[in-house]
């Protein structure tokens, strides 16, 4: 089964039934009528911005107030680094509502991502809100860097990211450079495997973008003594400049 399988009629009811069981008037009659005709027919991304615009067209309320319905269904946040994409993958169109959105309130939608990252992830529904309020933004991914959830200190690297997959390319990061550095400089060290990974991530969308501010941060980071997930992270973060150097040696 390809993953926008799951994202069925049947997938349909089952989250029209979840958003009844917290708001009685949700409407499922209107919510099934406007995805009957075309949801199976459509590829990944079209299915989750059908359901999401379906989602806002059923619900005719008050931004917050959709929010607030939103996160009575959250359910319980995931334990360890894993299952976003297994436990929480039935979430995503929730994400998709406030990436399409949420850009409207700045607090309800980022309190709304921070908690769905815990079930799901957010990074997606993060960037419309960082590209309205870089600045505001920024100093909240500050913060995130050094939550006590590791999926939040996740969400503060993922998002910012340049080169975030299947999204546009985003530049906040080098407009608000110094504050994005301090970002991953809080993160290079942490134990979770999925941070690093972000983290390192990043370090190559910057290589690809800007290689002197990457080999800045590298340099700085390199600096004994070097714990051992800090070395990981420079290590994957480098794989295009080692790539690059391979073809050039060739």
């Amino acid at each position: 089964m390809k993953v926008k399988d799951y994202y069925d009629i049947e997938y349909s009811y089952m989250l029209a039934e979840k958003l009844k069981s917290v708001y009685p008037d949700f409407n499922t009659e209107l919510f099934i009528s406007l995805l009957q005709e075309n949801l199976e027919q459509l590829e990944f991304n079209d299915r989750q911005e059908l359901l999401a615009k379906s989602l806002h067209e059923t619900l005719q309320l008050e931004y917050a107030d959709v929010i607030a319905i939103f996160t009575k269904i959250l359910g319980p946040e995931l334990e360890g680094s894993l299952g976003m994409f297994t436990q929480g993958y039935w979430l995503w169109p929730l994400g998709r509502y406030v990436e399409l959105y949420g850009d409207v309130d700045f607090e309800v939608s980022t309190q709304f991502s921070k908690e769905l990252t815990k079930r799901f992830t957010s990074e997606y529904c993060m960037r419309p809100i960082i590209l309205k309020y870089p600045e505001r933004s920024m100093k909240l991914l500050l913060e995130w860097s050094k939550d006590g959830n590791k999926r939040v200190r996740r969400l503060a690297s993922e998002c910012i990211r340049i080169r975030l997959p299947w999204a546009k390319k985003m530049y906040v990061a080098l407009d608000y450079y110094d504050m994005y550095v301090e970002l991953l400089t809080n993160l290079k060290d942490d134990l979770d495997k999925t941070t690093q990974k972000s983290v390192a991530n990043n370090l190559n969308d910057l290589f690809r973008e800007v290689p002197d501010k990457f080999e800045e941060i590298v340099r700085t980071w390199s600096v004994e003594p070097v714990s051992k997930e800090c070395q990981w992270v420079i290590k994957h973060g480098s794989r295009t400049k080692r790539k690059k150097l391979e073809a050039n040696n060739n």
